[in-house]
């Protein structure tokens, strides 16, 4: 992963911020301190898919092992509040 100063970026604009994108997600840094990650369209779509998957896989491990609740939504939040 690429590191660029949000200073390098706001001296040389957009391009340097493109030319690191062709080696995958970028790290801006500001004050010393990685603060944000630029990355591809293509990229964040596939992290978003990926995690679509994770959740799809983590559900259904819970419908199989009998940890699903079924109802009302109101109703549920209203058991879990008075249980805590």
């Amino acid at each position: 992963m690429s590191l660029i100063s949000v200073q390098d970026v706001k001296r040389r604009g957009m391009s340097v911020v493109d030319t690191a994108l062709k080696e995958g997600p970028v790290h801006l840094v500001k004050s010393n301190r990685a603060e944000y990650v630029v990355m591809s369209e293509q990229d964040y779509q596939e992290l978003m898919s990926d995690l679509a998957d994770a959740r799809l896989a983590a559900s259904e491990k819970d419908l199989a092992a009998g940890r699903v609740r079924r109802g009302d939504a109101s109703k549920l939040m209203t058991e879990l509040l008075d249980e805590s």
